[in-house]
This record gives structure tokens, sequence and C-alpha cells, in this order.
């Protein structure tokens, strides 16, 4: 397999088979939507793709082709963010017993959501548009963003716990910096399901938009606050200065994550496995 952060050499800046970009010079936005067409997960493919995703971003605002200011990510699948890790992957890597493909999986997302959270220590706000479900990673990831704006309904989920497993990837570290770590692992260790309803109320989710009106809540927004754009961003790298999240604390966690997924048992990875298939039913009836 293909080391998850190595990106092609030569190839176009935003030229992607799985992410669609499209640059918004009217509110200096980067529009960014996954589009793929199988399971809604981070695989290594997908990796790669932000990766150089990331790349570009900087490599257009350094050489002043693009001014982006705003970066928005969102998905193309019809109810669904993202289902998180690909958890097919990781049964494989685990009957294989091979810890060092599961470190090189979670540190490849951790790294990525490391930067974004850091804005690519580049004068940008992150939003997050969420028009469907954010389950597992799909719910880390959004950890990682500035702003995080959702359709009423939609859901979120850490399900790790429910076959044996824990949330590797941000969860406990973002989410301790933001609720407190007693509050953190209580909702990690629930496996429950929250709306966006619930996690506005919780701060996690930043605002609140009808079904079908999330992008036009996200324009909404930054029409709202374009102005005031170099004191947010001064805003968030004071929080990130005042609670600092290193990348070794995350990779940490992955190694941690890895040794608790080399203990799963057979009968976990079968539960495992009807989540994936109760999941694939549910996007064909979507799709």
């Amino acid at each position: 397999m293909a080391d998850p952060l190595r990106v092609p050499l030569g190839r176009q800046p935003f030229a992607y088979v799985d992410l669609e970009t499209r640059f918004d010079s009217e509110l200096d936005t980067l529009w960014t939507y996954m589009r793929q067409r199988s399971r809604p997960s981070f695989n290594p493919d997908l990796l790669v793709e932000f990766a150089g995703w990331q790349n570009d971003i900087c490599t257009v605002r350094s050489s002043g082709t693009m001014p982006i200011r705003y970066v928005v990510l969102g998905s193309r699948f019809p109810g669904v963010f993202s289902l998180g890790g690909d958890l097919d992957l990781f049964a494989t890597h685990i009957r294989n017993g091979d810890r060092a493909a599961l470190v090189r999986y979670g540190r490849a997302c951790v790294r990525i959501l490391h930067r974004n959270m850091l804005s690519l220590e580049q004068p940008i706000i992150t939003i997050a548009l969420v028009e469907g479900d954010a389950l597992g990673g799909g719910f880390e990831a959004l950890l990682s963003f500035n702003v995080v704006i959702a359709e009423r309904g939609t859901k979120f989920g850490l399900p790790e716990t429910n076959f044996g497993l824990f949330p590797g990837m941000g969860a406990h570290c973002f989410l301790s910096r933001r609720l407190g770590a007693a509050r953190a692992e209580q909702m990690i260790l629930s496996g429950r399901t929250y709306t966006a309803e619930e996690l506005y109320d919780l701060g996690i989710v930043h605002a609140l938009a009808n079904p079908g009106q999330g992008r036009a809540e996200v324009e909404g927004y930054i029409r709202q606050n374009r102005r005031r754009h170099s004191g947010h961003c001064a805003i968030y790298e004071a929080s990130r200065s005042v609670n600092p999240l290193p990348l070794r604390e995350l990779e940490a966690v992955v190694d941690l994550w890895a040794d608790a997924a080399l203990r799963l048992s057979e009968a976990d990875l079968k539960l495992m496995r009807r989540l994936v298939g109760a999941q694939t039913r549910l996007l064909d009836k979507a799709a």
C-alpha cells in the first residue's frame, strides 16, 4: 500500500478523484466536497488526496494565485458527511497482526487533522459544512475545524466502544480541551448518537441550519464575519496557544489505539463487520 501521505509529483493543483473543489473569488472561499462513490470513509486514497489538498492550499496562497481566507469542507454523499475510518481495512490489519500498518494509517489521519487544526499555519478560517451524519472518524475530523455548521437533524456519534475499541484519531484530545476530560470520557464511553442540536448546546457545533440550507448558512456566516476575519484568525491562534495540542500527543493516542485494536476478539471483529454491513445497507437505500 502507498504511503497515505505521499502525494504524487507533477500533478496539477486541486486535481483529485474523490475531492471536488471550487474557489469563490467573491467570498475568498475554497469550497471542497468529498465525492466518494463507495462507502464514504477515510480510506488511504482519500487520505492521499487530503494531504495533497492541504499542500495545494498552501501553494496557491503563497503564490498569490488564490487569496483563500476561508476553507469549507462538505460531502456530496446524500445524508452522510463521513462514516469515519476504513473498518474493512482495520479488520484486515488486525487479523494479520499488522500493528505497523494500523499505526501508519492512524498517524496519516492525525497529521492531516493537526494541520487542519493549525489552519495550515495560514491566515485561514476552516469551516465544516455538515449536511449529513458524521460518525467515528467523521465526527473526530469535525473537531479540528474552527467552525462547524450543521443542518438540524444530522447525527454525530463515536460508536467504536460498541465493538471493543475507542476513537483513536483525536476525539479524546479535542473533546477534552472543549468539554473537560470527564465529559469527554463520558461521551466516548457512551457510544451514543448525538443530534446537531445537542452538540450546538455543548458548543461543538457553532451554527445550525434548516435541512437543505447548510451551504446558504455558511455563505451567510462568511458574509457576516469576513470584515472580522483577521481578528477571528488571531482569536483562534490565541486559543491554540492557550490550549496547545502537540502532534506527538495525537500520535501517542494512535499508538494506544493500535494496541487496543490488536486485542480485539473475533467476536468484536464480527460486530465491526456487522456495523459495516448495516451502514452499507443504509447507504444503498440513500443512493
